[in-house]
């Protein structure tokens, strides 16, 4: 089994960075595709950027030149860099990552964007 823990989420102000991580541990074969989601208030999961094991990457149209994702294979680990942040960006934020056999979200980070 997979376990993901996040960390890295905060209070930020508009146009501040944050660096999201993602920590896979556990017994499992290889991780393949991960991702980034989030959850505002009262608003559906929306996937905000995704990697594959070969390094493609893909995101939300909402997020495009602000945040950048990437991972480090051998440590089993995912980061979300987020700059230019917005008060739209307030949300928690989920890891998720798929095996061959497994579909494993984490416990989810707070971002909060306030003045």
């Amino acid at each position: 089994q997979v376990q993901l823990v996040e960390s890295g989420g905060g209070l930020v102000q508009p146009g501040g960075s944050l660096r999201l991580s993602c920590a896979a541990s556990g017994t499992f074969l290889r991780i393949a595709a991960m991702a980034w989601y989030r959850q505002a208030p009262g608003k559906e999961r929306e996937l905000v950027a995704i990697i594959t094991r070969g390094g493609s990457t893909n995101y939300a149209d909402s997020v495009k030149g602000r945040f950048t994702i990437s991972r480090d294979n051998a440590k089993n680990t995912m980061f979300l860099q987020m700059n230019s942040l917005k008060p739209e960006d307030t949300a928690v934020y989920y890891c998720n990552a798929k095996t061959v056999a497994t579909n494993t979200w984490g416990q989810g980070t707070q971002v909060t964007v306030s003045s």
